[in-house]
């Protein structure tokens, strides 16, 4: 029996969205986007996908919501939200990023 070649980008499109949702919309514009290919990057800047992001990451401690490394939150301010700032709608961020994400250059 023959294996035959199945391809991520194979699949359709509402099958990537269920996929991409288990990654979290944060985790996958920082990871994927501009990597794989023009359909994949329109995906990941879709009205739906990116309608809500959520800037911040759960500690341990009690729960708490602490803000993104430096690095994801440089790119998220300087690439990632000049390119899908008119899809946000609801926006959650740490009071300490919230500057940075208020200047990004839209």
């Amino acid at each position: 029996m023959s294996q035959s070649d199945i391809n991520l980008l194979d699949l359709p499109n509402e099958l990537l969205f269920i996929i991409l949702n288990k990654l979290g919309n944060v985790n996958a514009l920082y990871s994927l986007l501009d990597l794989i290919n023009k359909r994949f990057n329109s995906l990941l800047q879709d009205n739906i996908f990116t309608n809500t992001l959520k800037l911040t990451k759960t500690t341990s401690d009690y729960d708490n919501n602490s803000s993104l490394d430096d690095p994801i939150l440089d790119r998220f301010c300087s690439d990632i939200l000049p390119r899908i700032h008119l899809n946000v709608k609801h926006l959650t961020l740490n009071s300490k990023s919230m500057k940075r994400i208020l200047l990004a250059e839209i």
